[in-house]
């Protein structure tokens, strides 16, 4: 059981090692940008927690759809995607293609654009950086992922308002 522990530990820290370099980042600072996400996404890391009104599950709070994609592009039968290996497994290819937007639309890889693009998807957060008109379904996802008190920002300001306010929690 230790061995099996040991090798999923060594395997996610090599994973996250190759993801670092792909993002030009040091592993160590982007361990610590991974676990700023486990705690904004589920507080407690748990794998088995639901966000109620989204349907997010788990530790990384990946949606339902999201996992419907990425168990077909990984080969993981869609029934199993809540086991926490799985979790890791579509985590860690969300972030590698998050990465991989990032660079292709010219964004700075940073702790904030990292979270950004998961919390949004690339689509969304690249229209929120570019400063490009927000979508019904842009301007919803900014308004709930805001605490309650700034989901009222006028539309013409909420991409700003999105953006200082979690710039400044992953700062």
């Amino acid at each position: 059981m230790l061995t099996i522990l040991f090798l999923g530990t060594t395997t996610a820290q090599a994973a996250y090692s190759q993801l670092a370099k792909h993002a030009g980042i040091d592993h160590k600072k982007f361990e610590v940008i991974v676990k700023k996400i486990v705690k904004v996404e589920s507080i407690t890391g748990d794998y088995h927690v639901v966000n109620k009104k989204s349907g997010a599950y788990g530790r990384y709070q990946i949606m339902p759809q999201t996992a419907r994609l990425y168990t077909k592009n990984l080969g993981i039968p869609y029934s199993q995607w809540k086991l926490p290996i799985n979790q890791d497994r579509i985590f860690h290819a969300i972030l590698k293609d998050n990465i991989q937007a990032l660079k292709i639309n010219n964004i700075k890889i940073t702790a904030f654009t990292i979270y950004g693009s998961h919390q949004q998807g690339s689509g969304g957060f690249n229209v929120i950086m570019k400063n490009k008109k927000l979508t019904k379904q842009v301007e919803r996802n900014i308004r709930n992922n805001l605490p309650e008190k700034l989901r009222r920002t006028d539309s013409s300001r909420l991409a700003m308002v999105w953006k200082n306010y979690w710039e400044g929690k992953f700062a």
